[in-house]
């Protein structure tokens, strides 16, 4: 084809009127067994139920959270906060890196208050 051959309005005819883009629909072809499975796992979590284990006492958190940080055991941490359906949120499964008077240094430099936590057990411990 050559440049005389090409006419600007046909084009601009043929987007406007002709062509109907399927957007990401034409995408799907290209997902891999391994992606899908991700997105299935990752779909289960967010759907899952997670039951509230018992409010301990500050007394009672800090104690565990003392010895876990002394003995570099991981620890699964509930915490208070729930989504907007009222479900708590996934356990959080780490090493606890520091402390201080009102939080505690968890992965990532990440400090959670302990006032926000719901209750937390050694990971090796059955969870009540």
């Amino acid at each position: 084809m050559n440049s005389q051959d090409f006419d600007l309005d046909t084009v601009k005819h043929f987007f406007e009127h002709d062509y109907h883009d399927r957007g990401m629909m034409k995408w799907q072809g290209f997902y891999l067994s391994d992606h899908t499975a991700a997105l299935n796992q990752q779909n289960q979590q967010l759907n899952a139920v997670y039951v509230p284990r018992p409010q301990q006492s500050l007394a009672e958190l800090t104690q565990v959270l003392a010895a876990a940080y002394q003995s570099q055991q991981l620890v699964t941490i509930q915490l208070k906060m729930v989504d907007q359906n009222n479900h708590h949120l996934p356990d959080i499964t780490t090493l606890i890196h520091g402390y201080n008077a009102n939080d505690i240094v968890i992965d990532s430099d990440c400090f959670v208050p302990l006032q926000e936590i719901r209750n937390v057990a050694f990971k090796n411990e059955k969870l009540k």
